[in-house]
């Protein structure tokens, strides 16, 4: 059990002005495992007041970009010290199977920050360019106070996402972790307040949506940076629109993994264990739509369920288990409701379905479940499901296949899978997608992140990450007659 009684603002623990609490429940044995403050208005504008001070009159921004970076190392070492007890911290708030949190969840992390400096100390904060009025210098500043909004699912992944370039940019930063997982957020405060970072250039506020709607709406803040649904992402940019305000959204995705008829099956399948089931398939760049070829429909859809049906379901602190318990009941009945759907709808369940695993007697588990004999106009197909669910769909050649994975409203992620990578490249061009994977799915962090369409705006990671995170000036100097 771990209990948080304050938030971190300015540089210290603070108490929150009302007394409302948020419970964790371990979505494995439905208890309570953790507490923390939920944060209300006025605790959210104490926590803006101070990134606002530190940013208007604080030295952060005044500080040259290698002293920054130097306090990013800073970070990192500190946070590699407990990595250990980070992913188990996140696998017992959330449920994500263990090796999935110490490698992804919580070891990570530590790889993002040092890539982000490395890209700082190359980054062109100045530039000079000549023109027909002379030599123009071009600067790139912090955009000010930032909202992070970050979701359940990977949240120090998309925490550390956010928080490292903008301070690297000179802003400062409020970071809101979602309710369902509040204590790695201050977690990752203690490990903040250990390095020395000036007072108010991170503030920590744990809390509901009403905290985010007062966060995203303060004046105080500048710009806002959010991972989470489509339908919380139009909000916010709604929001922020009535206020020019900066934002950037990372949102839904319904991925497909186009398989050819020249791919190595075997190979092809094993690459899809991680791809399309990372962290029991609660991840928005997941591939879950599978499309297969007419020829060879048959032969991916056995070897689909096949994988399904061989995955460990389980007790996600037992380091076997590669599909663990959903994040809440809400969310195990919602992907239930998407199984019986797809039935309804003519699709054939290949393996799994809605039934609990064998030997588990609570929690919040779905079996890994494969759709066949799928159409991409079904709602399982269009939908973001957030579970351990896919759908095959069949294709009759690569024009086809291109087709189908361009016709969904996402456009976040997607992968092909081929003998011939040239041919994958060749696809990868045509498909409409932030970031796509040929024989696997893998996003580097030197390159950006994103989506297109109702998968987000803007880009995360790389040098493309800074971007966000600060305004170009132009300075155009000329000398006085004498």
């Amino acid at each position: 059990m771990r209990t948080y009684e304050r938030l971190f603002i300015d540089g210290d623990w603070v108490l929150p002005e009302e007394p409302s609490r948020l419970d964790v429940v371990s979505p494995h044995s439905t208890e309570i495992v953790g507490t923390a403050p939920n944060a209300g208005k006025a605790d959210v504008a104490r926590a803006v007041g101070a990134a606002r001070r530190a940013f208007d009159d604080g030295e952060w921004p005044q500080l040259a970009p290698a002293e920054r970076a130097a306090h990013l190392k800073a970070l990192a070492a500190a946070y590699e010290a407990r990595v250990a007890e980070m992913g188990t911290l996140i696998t017992e708030e959330m449920g994500s199977p263990l090796s999935f949190s110490h490698a992804v969840q919580a070891y990570a992390p530590v790889l993002l920050i040092n890539s982000f400096v490395d890209i700082a100390n190359e980054f062109p904060w100045e530039q000079g360019r000549s023109g027909m009025l002379g030599e123009t210098v071009v600067r790139r500043e912090p955009v000010g106070v930032v909202a992070a909004i970050v979701p359940w699912n990977t949240p120090q992944l998309t925490a550390l996402t956010k928080l490292v370039p903008a301070l690297l940019s000179g802003c400062t930063v409020v970071l809101k972790p979602a309710p369902q997982t509040p204590l790695d957020g201050l977690l990752l405060g203690e490990i903040i307040d250990g390095i020395g970072l000036p007072k108010g250039v991170v503030n920590i506020v744990t809390g509901g949506r009403e905290a985010g709607e007062e966060l995203v709406t303060h004046p105080g803040v500048d710009k806002v940076a959010f991972t989470g649904s489509t339908d919380a992402g139009r909000r916010i940019a709604a929001l922020c629109g009535a206020n020019l305000k900066r934002v950037t959204l990372e949102l839904g995705g319904k991925s497909a993994a186009i398989i050819l008829d020249d791919a190595d099956l075997s190979a092809t399948v094993e690459g899809l264990r991680m791809a399309s089931f990372m962290n029991s398939g609660q991840t928005c760049i997941a591939q879950t739509r599978i499309l297969a070829s007419r020829n060879n429909y048959a032969a991916v859809v056995e070897a689909i369920a096949d994988l399904a049906a061989s995955l460990r379901v389980g007790d996600p602190m037992d380091a076997q288990t590669e599909v663990g318990p959903l994040v809440s009941q809400q969310q195990q009945r919602r992907v239930q409701e998407y199984i019986d759907l797809g039935q309804d709808e003519g699709a054939r369940i290949a393996a799994g379905g809605s039934a609990m695993p064998c030997g588990l007697e609570r929690g919040w588990y779905v079996r890994p479940t494969v759709f066949a004999n799928a159409d991409n106009g079904m709602r399982i197909a269009q939908e973001e499901i957030f579970g351990p669910v896919l759908t095959v769909i069949p294709f009759s050649d690569s024009e086809d296949a291109v087709r189908i994975a361009n016709a969904s409203r996402y456009g976040l992620a997607g992968s092909v899978w081929t003998g011939d990578v040239e041919q994958g490249m060749d696809i990868a061009r045509r498909i409409r997608v932030g970031s796509f994977g040929i024989n696997q799915y893998a996003l580097d962090f030197v390159a950006p992140g994103g989506g297109f369409k109702d998968s987000g705006i803007g880009r995360e990671g790389g040098r493309e990450g800074f971007e966000a995170f600060v305004e170009p000036k132009s300075i155009l100097a000329k000398e006085q007659a004498q």
